[in-house]
């Protein structure tokens, strides 16, 4: 840009990108089910991530609801520094909307199929980063259901995002049975895909899976569908692989944490993120 403001051809550009309200939306980020993620800024020229509501949700009160639940949650608990920055959400043009953190960089699905040398490099820091991005979301009363490697944002330099919190519920006293199990069956805890009642301990075996799977580069239940992820999680003794068979440089006592956080039964896993922190921070 010169000195005496834009050229045509700039100002022309600048006429053909899309808006939503104050935010000029620069960049398709990303298109899930429920909404498209698109890399926006606002008359600052402030940057964020624009998350909209699919036009074709705007009758699904289901849709709706979880939307706005994750947003208000979001809300609650954004301070930590391994959760997603929140600024805003609302309805504007008959769309609900979630401005949040741009994080440049990519999911840490992308750069295992990338097979990043980050992920060597900063393993350590980022199982920490993990772990503490978790305990956020516990302490601060919810359970966030849908914990797995696509939801976990990693900067340029290593620096860990927990995002998407559309399953997210409070955190109860004790386990309850739920209506309808959302999420991904490879991260799903077996009483999940059993449809039993659960209560937070299902995230610390969804962390399980993700770092298994970080230090290994293999999942540790692998299946095409929810039956056949659930037959290997009942009968391990027949099919299941120690991490350590995977990666002989893992540490035992990183590798008890991992196969602690899968145990079958809840009552056998870390009863809080606070414990198997503790246990990760002794364990490199």
């Amino acid at each position: 840009m010169g000195l005496f403001g834009k050229g045509k051809d700039e100002t022309s550009e600048l006429e053909r990108q899309p808006t939503f309200g104050p935010y000029r939306l620069h960049e398709l980020i990303n298109s899930g089910g429920m909404a498209d993620l698109w890399l926006a800024t606002n008359q600052q020229e402030e940057t964020f991530a624009l998350r909209l509501m699919h036009q074709n949700l705007r009758f699904d009160l289901v849709a709706k609801r979880r939307f706005q639940r994750g947003c208000e949650i979001l809300s609650k608990i954004h301070t930590h520094s391994q959760v997603i920055g929140y600024y805003g959400h609302g309805k504007l043009e008959g769309r609900l909307y979630l401005v949040m953190e741009y994080v440049e960089g990519a999911n840490m699905r992308e750069l295992l199929h990338q097979n990043d040398p980050m992920l060597v490099d900063k393993v350590w820091t980022l199982l920490m980063d993990m772990a503490y991005a978790l305990e956020q979301v516990h302490d601060s009363g919810f359970m966030h259901l849908d914990y797995k490697p696509e939801n976990l944002l990693v900067s340029r330099n290593g620096q860990l995002r927990l995002v998407d919190f559309d399953l997210a519920l409070p955190k109860p006293d004790v386990p309850i049975k739920l209506w309808k199990y959302g999420g991904t069956p490879a991260y799903m805890a077996p009483e999940q895909l059993l449809h039993q009642r659960i209560d937070h301990r299902a995230d610390l075996f969804a962390f399980g899976v993700a770092a298994y799977e970080l230090l290994t580069r293999q999942r540790p239940f692998p299946g095409e569908t929810a039956e056949e992820i659930l037959r290997k999680q009942l009968d391990r003794a027949s099919n299941f692989v120690s991490p350590r068979e995977y990666n002989p440089d893992l540490s035992v006592p990183m590798e008890k944490v991992i196969l602690k956080c899968l145990e079958r039964d809840p009552d056998k896993r870390y009863p809080h993120m606070s414990v198997l922190i503790r246990d990760l921070q002794a364990a490199p």
